[in-house]
């Protein structure tokens, strides 16, 4: 099972990148968690500076930028 994390204020962009990775696991059949981190302590022990960011399975794979589902979909096929 995948471990997705959305980590940000929940901003419009967190919010908005939380669905994109939803739907684009949806897509892929995957099992997986969602959850989101809106607490700034638990969003600094990743060392993100910038939010939105998105942590797959542990790794954070982007911080500052909010994904579509394509790029969404290749981060989590790996």
């Amino acid at each position: 099972m995948r471990k997705i994390q959305i980590l940000g204020s929940g901003c419009s962009k967190c919010k908005a990148l939380a669905q994109n990775a939803d739907t684009a696991a949806k897509e892929l059949g995957l099992e997986y968690t969602l959850e989101k981190v809106t607490d700034i302590k638990e969003i600094m022990k990743f060392g993100v500076m910038a939010t939105p960011a998105l942590v797959i399975d542990g790794q954070v794979k982007t911080a500052g930028k909010l994904l579509n589902m394509q790029e969404i979909k290749g981060m989590l096929k790996l």
